[in-house]
Order: structure tokens, then C-alpha cells, then sequence
């Protein structure tokens, strides 16, 4: 690296820079102004080397210029930033290798709000084309919202009277996804489109006022096209590791009767592999016996896509003298997503005696590469629609009270409203045909036996419908605070800062029917007339949307039909199957019952209701720096912040009365109605923070920081669910007898995960365009999360009790997380540029799955004792990655600019959003992107965007690295169009 950066230096030095001149037009010289993949990094090197925090950001000139196609993909071009990618574009983001929910994101200084039920924020919500400059903080002052202990996202939009010109501006693209091209989609066209519109202005008014405006809007009508291999997910019990024991006939693979693997013939259910600990071994019930992971299906799924989203930002500047400033902003978004799903499903845990056991092949972690045996098989649907909305607004009033003395004062509103509605069909075979499959090199591959999958009529069995209304939640945050700077006229502190911040969260998903929403469920039962089925079937069938499915993954075709000899039969061999329309398939199936087709209604009221309110108070003050001490020049803050969380959660459980009998026995009866039920928690925690930036040189920077962090328990975790107890087989005479303790989920009194955060860089900057940084961290981890038992009050016919519960608390184990992080920017003359960044990390932290990993209590008087001994190494932190790398080489000559991005991130530990208890592994992936873009004239410039270029599939892992779940194939996505401004 010295002899690198020592050859780079001399190059620096022997460069001209012509481009970089100062000059006025009054000189009579001509101005050269530095704009796109250049400006870019220029802006990006001034952010980190200004900036008294460790920082990494992006900016724009104008409005509409980050050079990404939303803020996800804009981020992950940022040091230590990655993405977890959802229809082929980036989403949630980590920072230094860590998941979302130790990251906090702030829009203008305020926090966002997501439909999600954490705290992290899905930036395809946000267009790019519409924010000013995107930063991140990978360490706090005592000024910052706590929140982030991997670090604070901000997005900024435009202050239209310091942004100082008159700027419209217009851009319309076309999207052009070449996998789209090779579907018949009911839902969107080949070609999509996005169009967006800004205008900022200001005007001055005599008597001294000015006002300025800014406005934006977007318009975006997409596909995303997306087609995926599937297995049972472990969120639920649908995915077990059966027993593959050749000597076991009572239940597994070997079983001596047909069924499901995880059932015994003989002794119970839903069994498989058991973790539990035999006592009189003090190992696992099934330890050391073969296993291997089978869930209820394995299937194909075809989608049918499209992405609308509307988007309006807007903002007003008021300077009624030059001791007012006061600032108004807003930001809408409102995005529908949908996708019409086609599937085929080979159901999977059935065991078939003599066939499945003796053929079956397995890796080293049990994961099957290799099944044979007789099964049902289903062709189902599914009609999907997402709704999201989200408006944040705020008022900004800054006021310098004295030449020494301003105020701050900011109030501000985010709220994000999700909601979804999902048609969910199937049809299956009579019958159990005989089939078999084989792991290819991405993806299995099936072979059936004289059974045709594009034949629908063979899929006449148990066609049901149900149509559900799910995941209906509000996430609102509102937030009011006070600051203040005080200037100080000598010495080494230049400045104080203080202020006061209050602020209540709420999060609210409504309940139903089937948990987290409503369902309606429509069957036809044996009583149906056959000919009445095939008619549904047969008068709701489409052809298969799809040619070419899946081709970027298989090994050919996904599905060959053979005879009894092995002969392939062409009728059922290929890529495709019977696939029928979603919603007309539900609407005949709910008329032949003689119901009606309707989605169901979400309720308040409700025993899946989650209903939170958090409110936090903080108050900080931070002292700032600005001296010369041993001939060098330092800057910095030192700080301290309070916070105060207090949380108070709502539920509802059934009614019930106490009764006693004649021998003064006591009962539970219940009731019709529901009960509310409130549960809460506390908490208050210092945070200091201390940061130095040492000026070595002219172009060399020593920076280091501590801080002491924290990260809030997701809102979803912090519901309040409880049910009481009872000994069924005792008399009870007390209520003391009577209940004997609680179940229950959700835990409002969860602490948050706290963590000291230790930094240090050196930074060289050889010029404009260079930067050469390393920097070294270190993360000390306060907090895990496991099962204790507690004792939590009741209060029965007016009285109160404390009853145990066990539920998910925050530990006090400690852990480390160590990283190495580097910044890498050159620039030759020749106009070609580099810029990479890399950062490496490795931790001890711990997450055991709830399933089959170790599990522990620690009952009342804080006694732990191991519940099970698992067979899957832990996972470690939620979105740990050891390695994330970008890389970007750009090329800008006169007017034509153009820049190749790659994009890697190694595996991570993905958690679900249904059940964030069960581990599920996002294998590594590399990602290139590349933009071109031609000026056609200081007003008029074409633009080309290319994402995902190579069709790098997404894959993922269940319970263990190795044992495949699901492939998502995207494809590239191709964006041309044109831009003005004026």
C-alpha cells in the first residue's frame, strides 16, 4: 500500500488540473464547471474531510442528480454500505456489515417511519431524483438522535433560498427489463416508465424578506420481473429435519408406513429431529442421529409484476429579516406493488416405504440433493397487492437571538400506512404420482413419471380459495425539539450546544381472524360435481405467461416427463405448467359454495391487535473545539445526551369469569367479549460521545471517535399478548391455585441493545479528486436476546397477582464486533477514475435459532438452564456481513460521462419479518451496474442506467448455510431517457 500510495502521490503532484481553476468572469476567463461521475466523488471526498464525525456521503449539484436510481442503490455506493435486495432492487441497507435495525435513518434531522414493524426503512419508498444529499454517520455527537449504533442515514432535500437559483428541471425514462420481455403480463406493459418534475426559486422583496420554493414530483410505472425456486420457509413448522435413520421404521425417511417423515407411526406428531435435552443424558433426544431437511413443498413460482409509485416533495423558505430563518417540508410517497404468482408444488415430507429412505442423498448439513417418492402435486396462485403511504413534514424556525446566541426550533410528523390483500388458490392431483428430483447447480430439477404438469386437468382435487387481508399497519412518529448554540469569543472551545427533544412513536397492526389480518376461505368438498370442478378449472385457465422461465439458473428444463422405461415424453417436459387466472379462479370456486367474494375487514378489537406508543424525552449538551495543540491544528466535540424511554402497550384477550362449584372448587369460564389489556416498560440511558480530528498536514487527517450507542427492540416486539394458565388436573380452591402462570408474546419492557463504539482513521487527500483513508473500529455489544421467565401483575375480580411468563428479554452478554474499513479515489488526467471501498468485520456475537439451535430459560431467581441443544451453528448479528466491497470506474471526457459499479457483499443472516426468531442465510453475491450519459447542450442531456447487468440471482439458505431455500432471479434492469434543465 505505501509503495501504491507513494507512486499515486507522484502522479498527483505531476498532474495539471485545468478544470480546478479559479477564475471570475469579470477576469474575462472562462469558467470550467465540474459536474457528473467526477463531481460526484469530488463532493463525496469534501463531505468525508470537512466533517468533524466519521462520515461518508453523496451529493448533487441540482436536484435529480445523484447518480442512482433510488437512494438503496445510491447508498450501497458508499464505504461500508450494503443492501438487502428485494425484487432486483436494494431496500433495507446495512452499514459497516450490520443489519438495518442497528442502523436509524433520518429524513431532513427527523426520523422515517417504515410499514415494515422495525425501525429500519425501505429506501425503494424514497426517488432518488428527488433528494439533495444522502450521508452516513458512522459515529455520533451528543446533537444526533440516538438510534443508530452502526450508524445514522440522513437524507436531505433541497432549502430552496441556500440552494441560490432559479432551477427547473425535468427527466423521463424508459424501463426496459429484458426478462420481462418474455412475459405475458396481465398486470404491465414490456416498457415502463418514469417521469420527474422540480422547480426551485426564490424572490426577494424590498423591505429585505425573501421566500424561496422547491418542488418535486416523480411518477414511476414499472415491472420487476422475478421468477423463483422455493422451499418451505422456517418461519413457521412447515420445514423439519426428519430422522434418516436406516434403522428407525417408526417415523423418517425409513418409516415403515407412508406419511408425513416427522410424524411417528407410533407415539406422536410433528416430531423429527428432537433437540430437547434428555436428562439423563444431558444431550439432545436425538443426538447423533442422521437427519435431513425436508419441508412441506418444493415449487416454482412465475410472477407476474408491476410497481406504481407516486412521490411529491416540497418545500418553502421564509427569511423575514437576517435573524429569521424558517424552513417548511414535505415529503409524499405512495407506492402499489403487485404480482400475479403461479406455482407448481411437489408436496415433500411424505415418505414412500422402500423408496424415499434408501435412495435419498444428502450434503454435509443434511441439506437433500436427492428425492424420490409419491406425492401430491398442486398447481396454485396467488393474487398479491401491497399498498404503502407515507407523508413526513416538519417546520424548521432558526432564530440568531444575539450575535452569539441562536435557537432551533423543529416539529415534525412521519407517518408510514401498509396494507395487504393476497389471493390464495389451489388445485392438486387426486392421486399420488411418483416423482423425483435432483439438485442442479443453482436449482432443482424434477422428473415425474407419466404425469403431465401442463395438463390441468389433472389438478381437479380439493380446489380451495383463500382470500386474505394482512399486515395492516400505521407506523407514525411525531416529534418536537429545541436547540441552541452559544458562540464563545476565545479559548479552545469554540461553541456550546444544547437542546431538548421529545418525541412518541406508535405502532399499530390490526388484528383479524387468522393473527395478523383476516381470512375468508372458500372449498369444494368430495360432494361437488366433477364436472363442475373441471369447469372452473378449464374456464379460468391461461397459457403458461412465461417462455424461458428460470434459464439464467437451470440446467435446462426444470420439469421432463418420462414413461415406465425412462423415455421422455415431450407433453409435460420443459420450463411451463397449467396455470389459471388467480381472481377467476377464487370468484367460481366462493359462487359454487354460494358465498360472497369479498375481502375481509381488519379489526381494533381484536386478540392479534398490536398496538404500541413509545415516548422518549433526550436531552444533550456538547461542547465544540477548534485549537492548536503540539504545532498541529485539532477540531472537534465532546458531549453528553440523556434518554428517556418510557413504553405502553395495548392488547385484548377473551373474557372469562371465575366460578367456584359446591365444594368450592374454582373454574375458568368464557366470556363472548374481549378485554383490554395494558402492559409497559422503562428505560433511561446516558450516551456520551467524544470526537478529534487532528490536521497532521495540509492533505493528511488523524480522526477518531467514541461513542456510546443504542438500538431500539423493534416496535412489533414490543406488543403485549397475554393468556392465563390454569392446572387442569388440580382442584383449585384460590386464585393463586388456579392460575399457575401466563403465555404470551410481545415484551414492552425489552431494553434496548447497547454497545461502545471505539474509531480511528487516517485519511490523505492528494487532491480534489484522491482519497486515501483506513480506518480500524471496534464495537462492544451490551445485550443478546433470550427466553427468561419473570413474574409480571395481574389484576383478577379487582385484585392483584404475579403470575410468570417466559418471553424474549435482553441479556446482559457481552460481545465484540472489530472492523477494518478503507476509501480508495484516484483520478488521471486521461479522465478515467477509480474509486473503491472496502470494509471487513468480525464478531463473536451470537444468535441462536428458536428451532433448532441452543436454547436457554433463566427462571425468577435468575437460574439458566439449557431447554435444548440444537444441530445449526448460531447466526451472528441480524445482517452481518464480513465482507462488503464497491468499486467504481468512471470515464468523463467533455460532455460524455459514463461509470461501471460493482457491488459485493458476503453472506449475512437475513431475520424474517413473520417470526425474526428462525435463522435464514442471503448467500454472497456480486452485482454489477453501469450509467452513461451524453450532454447534449448546457440544457438537454441523454442518460443510460443499467442495474444488475449479469443477472446475478438472489439465494437463500434455511436454518443453515448450505441447505438452498430459495432462488430469485431478476434479471437486468435497463433504464434510458432524457433530461433538461433550464
Amino acid at each position: 500500500m505505501a509503495s501504491l500510495a507513494g507512486s499515486f502521490a507522484f502522479a498527483a503532484q505531476a498532474q495539471e488540473a485545468p478544470e480546478n481553476t479559479q477564475a471570475s468572469e469579470d477576469d474575462g476567463i472562462e469558467i470550467i464547471s465540474i459536474t457528473g461521475s467526477r463531481r460526484t466523488i469530488q463532493d463525496q471526498i469534501a463531505i468525508k474531510r470537512e466533517a468533524t464525525t466519521v462520515v461518508d456521503g453523496l451529493s448533487a449539484e441540482d436536484i435529480g442528480d445523484l447518480p442512482a436510481l433510488s437512494i438503496g442503490e445510491a447508498l450501497e455506493s458508499i464505504t461500508g454500505a450494503a443492501s438487502h435486495r428485494e425484487n432486483g432492487g436494494a431496500t433495507e441497507i446495512t452499514i459497516r456489515g450490520l443489519g438495518p435495525f442497528l442502523s436509524a435513518t433520518h429524513i431532513n434531522g427527523r426520523e422515517a417511519t417504515n410499514g415494515s414493524g422495525d425501525r429500519s426503512v425501505n429506501f425503494s419508498q424514497f426517488p432518488s431524483e428527488l433528494v439533495k444529499k444522502i450521508a452516513i454517520y458512522k459515529t455520533q455527537d451528543a446533537s444526533m438522535i440516538e438510534g443508530g449504533v452502526a450508524g445514522v442515514i440522513a437524507l436531505e432535500t433541497v432549502q430552496p433560498l441556500d440552494y441560490g437559483k432559479q432551477r427547473i428541471q425535468g427527466e423521463v425514462k424508459a424501463n426496459y427489463n429484458p426478462d420481462e420481455s418474455n412475459v405475458e403480463n396481465s398486470l404491465q406493459s414490456d416498457i415502463g416508465f418514469r417521469g420527474t418534475f422540480s422547480y426551485v426559486d426564490q424572490f426577494e422583496f424590498d423591505n429585505g424578506q425573501a421566500v424561496g420554493v422547491s418542488f418535486g414530483v416523480q411518477r414511476q410505472d414499472i415491472n420487476q420481473p422475478e421468477s423463483e425456486y422455493r422451499s418451505s420457509s422456517p418461519s413457521g413448522s412447515s420445514l423439519w429435519a426428519c430422522l434418516n435413520d436406516p434403522t428407525n421404521t417408526n417415523e423418517g425417511f425409513y418409516r415403515g408406513e407412508a406419511d408425513d417423515c416427522e410424524d411417528r407411526i407410533t407415539g406422536g406428531s410433528n416430531q423429527g429431529y428432537d433437540t430437547e435435552i434428555d436428562p439423563d443424558t444431558g444431550k439432545a433426544t436425538s443426538d447423533g442421529v442422521p437427519y435431513a431437511w425436508t419441508g412441506s413443498t418444493r415449487s416454482y413460482r412465475q410472477n407476474e409484476t408491476s410497481d406504481e409509485r407516486d412521490a411529491i416533495f416540497f418545500a418553502m423558505q421564509y427569511q423575514p429579516s437576517d435573524t429569521w430563518d424558517i424552513n417548511f417540508d414535505v415529503q409524499v410517497s405512495d407506492r402499489i406493488q403487485a404480482e400475479a404468482r403461479h406455482d407448481i408444488k411437489f408436496l415433500q415430507k411424505r415418505a414412500t416405504p422402500g423408496v424415499t429412505g434408501p435412495t435419498l442423498v444428502t450434503n454435509d448439513v443434511g441439506s437433500i440433493l436427492h428425492w424420490e417418492g409419491e406425492e401430491r402435486i398442486e398447481s396454485a396462485g396467488e393474487q398479491f397487492s401491497r399498498e404503502e403511504n407515507y407523508i413526513g413534514y416538519g417546520l424548521n424556525i432558526e432564530h440568531q437571538a444575539t450575535d452569539n446566541l441562536s435557537l432551533n426550533f423543529d416539529v415534525s410528523y412521519s407517518q408510514t400506512k401498509r396494507e395487504e390483500l393476497q389471493i390464495s388458490n389451489r388445485g392438486r392431483t387426486v392421486n399420488r404420482p411418483f416423482f423425483s428430483w435432483d439438485m442442479g447447480d443453482e436449482i432443482p430439477h424434477f422428473t415425474t413419471q407419466d404425469f403431465d404438469v401442463t395438463d390441468i386437468t389433472n389438478f381437479t382435487d380439493s380446489l380451495r380459495s383463500r382470500i386474505d387481508r394482512e399486515n395492516s399497519r400505521e407506523h407514525e412518529v411525531i416529534g418536537a425539539r429545541i436547540d441552541f448554540t452559544y458562540l464563545l469569543d476565545s479559548g479552545m472551545f469554540t461553541s456550546i450546544q444544547g437542546g431538548f427533544r421529545a418525541s412518541e412513536l406508535t405502532f399499530l397492526q390490526f388484528g383479524g381472524s387468522n393473527g395478523n389480518g383476516s381470512r375468508t376461505e372458500y372449498a369444494l368438498d368430495d360432494n361437488v360435481d366433477p364436472d363442475v370442478v373441471l369447469g372452473v378449472l378449464e374456464s379460468c385457465q391461461i397459457d403458461f405467461p412465461e417462455s424461458g422461465f428460470l434459464s439464467s439458473v437451470s440446467d435446462g428444463d426444470i420439469i421432463t416427463n418420462v414413461d415406465s422405461d425412462g423415455n421422455v415424453i415431450d407433453s409435460g417436459t420443459g420450463s411451463s405448467w397449467a396455470t389459471y387466472d388467480n381472481t377467476c379462479f377464487s370468484q367460481e370456486v366462493a359462487g359454487i359454495v354460494g358465498e360472497e367474494w369479498v375481502y375481509p375487514e381488519v379489526e381494533y378489537e381484536n386478540a392479534g391487535t398490536k398496538d404500541v406508543t413509545e415516548k422518549t424525552t433526550a436531552a444533550y449538551l456538547m461542547a465544540n473545539y477548534d485549537t492548536e495543540m503540539f504545532g498541529k491544528f485539532i477540531r472537534g466535540n465532546v458531549g453528553v445526551r440523556i434518554v428517556d424511554t418510557d413504553v405502553n402497550s395495548i392488547g385484548f384477550r377473551n373474557t372469562f369469569e371465575v366460578v367456584t362449584d359446591d365444594l368450592g372448587v374454582l373454574d375458568v369460564v368464557p366470556g363472548d367479549s374481549l378485554d383490554k389489556i395494558e402492559g409497559g416498560g422503562d428505560y433511561t440511558e446516558i450516551l456520551p460521545s467524544f470526537n478529534l480530528v487532528v490536521d497532521y498536514s495540509e492533505d493528511i487527517l488523524i480522526r477518531g471517535g467514541i461513542f456510546r450507542g443504542m438500538s431500539r427492540v423493534e416496535p412489533g416486539n414490543l406488543s403485549y399478548s397475554r393468556t392465563f394458565q390454569t392446572d387442569d388436573d388440580a382442584a383449585p380452591t384460590t386464585i393463586e391455585e388456579l392460575f399457575v402462570g401466563v403465555n404470551g408474546s410481545g415484551n414492552p419492557n425489552t431494553q434496548p441493545l447497547m454497545s461502545w463504539n471505539y474509531d480511528a482513521a487516517i485519511e490523505w487527500y492528494p487532491n480534489d479528486d484522491s482519497i486515501f483513508s483506513l480506518g480500524f473500529y471496534y464495537k462492544q455489544f451490551q445485550g443478546g436476546f433470550q427466553q427468561q421467565t419473570v413474574l409480571e401483575e395481574f389484576v383478577i375480580d379487582g385484585n392483584s397477582y404475579q403470575l410468570p411468563i417466559t418471553n424474549s428479554v435482553t441479556t446482559d452478554e457481552e460481545s465484540d464486533i472489530y472492523g477494518i474499513e478503507s476509501s480508495i479515489a484516484y483520478r488521471w488526467d486521461s479522465g478515467i477514475g477509480v474509486k473503491f471501498g472496502y470494509n471487513y468485520a468480525d464478531t463473536d456475537y451470537e444468535f441462536e435459532d428458536s428451532n433448532y439451535g441452543d436454547t436457554f430459560v433463566t427462571d425468577i431467581d435468575g437460574n439458566s438452564s439449557q431447554l435444548t441443544e440444537g444441530i445449526v451453528e448460531p447466526g451472528a448479528v441480524p445482517g452481518f456481513s464480513e465482507h462488503v466491497f464497491s468499486g467504481q470506474v468512471y470515464y468523463q471526457i467533455g460532455d460524455f460521462d459514463t461509470a461501471v459499479i460493482y457491488k459485493y457483499r458476503s453472506e449475512y443472516f437475513q431475520p424474517y419479518t413473520s417470526n425474526g426468531t428462525r435463522l435464514r442465510y442471503v448467500d454472497a453475491v456480486g452485482v454489477w451496474e453501469m450509467r452513461a450519459s451524453y450532454r447534449i447542450n448546457s440544457h438537454v442531456r441523454v442518460k443510460f442506467e443499467a442495474i444488475n447487468l449479469f443477472s446475478e440471482p438472489k439465494s437463500q439458505d434455511f436454518y443453515t448455510e448450505d441447505n438452498l431455500g430459495e432462488v430469485n432471479s431478476y434479471g437486468p434492469r435497463l433504464f434510458a431517457g432524457v433530461s433538461f434543465k433550464l
